[in-house]
């Protein structure tokens, strides 16, 4: 715990639902785990990168969050494994079979076990709460639907499922758009529908992450951003663009391959436009200051802060302003 932070610190009846994709979006929901009551944070994950794999299913921003808020996440790359080894992967490359997507011997152990329970009947919500309970997260980890919704990059090379364009391809082609397969079908993840509907929720915080393939993906379940817009809670959402870079991962090259502008602006605008009313608060860092009245422009209503985390306190303390603003 930083400096500062004790336990009485802590609120003592704060529910949070937070919103987010991978490692960028872990970061805050790890500073707002660490400031808030065991139990009191709900994060709403982004699974439109999950994909069967060797036969398994992979669900690589939910294990990001598992990871990462059980203390278990390499600190130097922010996914996998602390202290991981590599025997299978090894193994499986002298007998001529696919290692394009890297699976640490201890990360196989969590995709055998979520693919037997699916494969038994287990649905992905309730798998995935008997993860968070067995690697001793308190917080609740909520995939986005039950139901598969699977990305598609459409890019200079064609159509690419998600992973193959991030990871095999290491986002090189040309993007054109994206889709989701499988979105009109899915439900929202009913848990989260149901403290939605409720009164208990003072905030909710959209984490620094990707808005066209990890937010994205969960507004546009049937009936999620219109619920999270109808709450009374401030929604707060934080720019993953800080002076026109990423703060993790290929949000700027895919804004401005779109021809969108390389900027915290360019990201308020496509909330404004896609989701009009949703967004109370645009989290810009102090380095972007000079962009409020863009921001602002848009209909949104900006906010400057200390948005770039390096350590626990920075996440701490951004955690501690984004639950600082109340409804306006």
């Amino acid at each position: 715990m930083p400096p500062g932070d004790t336990a009485q610190d802590k609120p003592a009846e704060t529910c949070v639902l937070a919103l987010s994709g991978g490692v960028g979006g872990a970061k805050l929901a790890l500073g707002l785990d660490r400031i808030l009551p065991a139990g009191a944070l709900h994060v709403l994950v982004n699974t439109g990168d999950d994909f069967q794999h060797l036969g398994l299913h992979i669900s690589p921003d939910i294990d990001t969050l598992l990871y990462t808020l059980s203390d278990r996440a390499n600190p130097e790359q922010g996914w996998g494994l602390a202290g991981e080894t590599w025997q299978v992967m090894a193994a499986l490359e002298a007998l001529g079979g696919e290692t394009w997507f890297q699976l640490g011997d201890s990360d196989l152990a969590t995709h055998l076990w979520r693919s037997s329970q699916l494969l038994a009947g287990v649905d992905l919500i309730s798998v995935t709460r008997e993860l968070a309970s067995r690697m001793g997260v308190h917080s609740h980890v909520h995939p986005m639907s039950a139901q598969p919704v699977r990305t598609t990059v459409h890019c200079a090379e064609g159509d690419l499922p998600f992973q193959h364009y991030f990871v095999r391809r290491r986002c090189q082609p040309r993007v054109h758009g994206f889709s989701f397969a499988g979105l009109d079908q899915a439900q929202a993840n009913p848990d989260v529908m149901a403290l939605l509907a409720g009164k208990e929720l003072s905030h909710i915080v959209v984490c620094p992450s990707n808005p066209y393939v990890s937010i994205d993906p969960i507004l546009k379940l049937p009936g999620m951003w219109q619920a999270l817009r109808d709450h009374p809670a401030p929604v707060i959402l934080v720019s993953p663009i800080i002076q026109g870079a990423a703060i993790k991962g290929p949000a700027a090259k895919m804004m401005a391959e779109l021809q969108v502008p390389v900027t915290a602006a360019g990201v308020a605008r496509h909330y404004a436009d896609n989701y009009p009313g949703l967004v109370d608060y645009f989290l810009l860092d102090h380095a972007d200051a000079t962009l409020a009245q863009e921001v602002e422009a848009v209909g949104l209503r900006p906010h400057t802060a200390r948005t770039l985390m390096h350590d626990i306190y920075d996440k701490t303390q951004l955690a501690k302003t984004c639950l600082a603003l109340e409804s306006p």
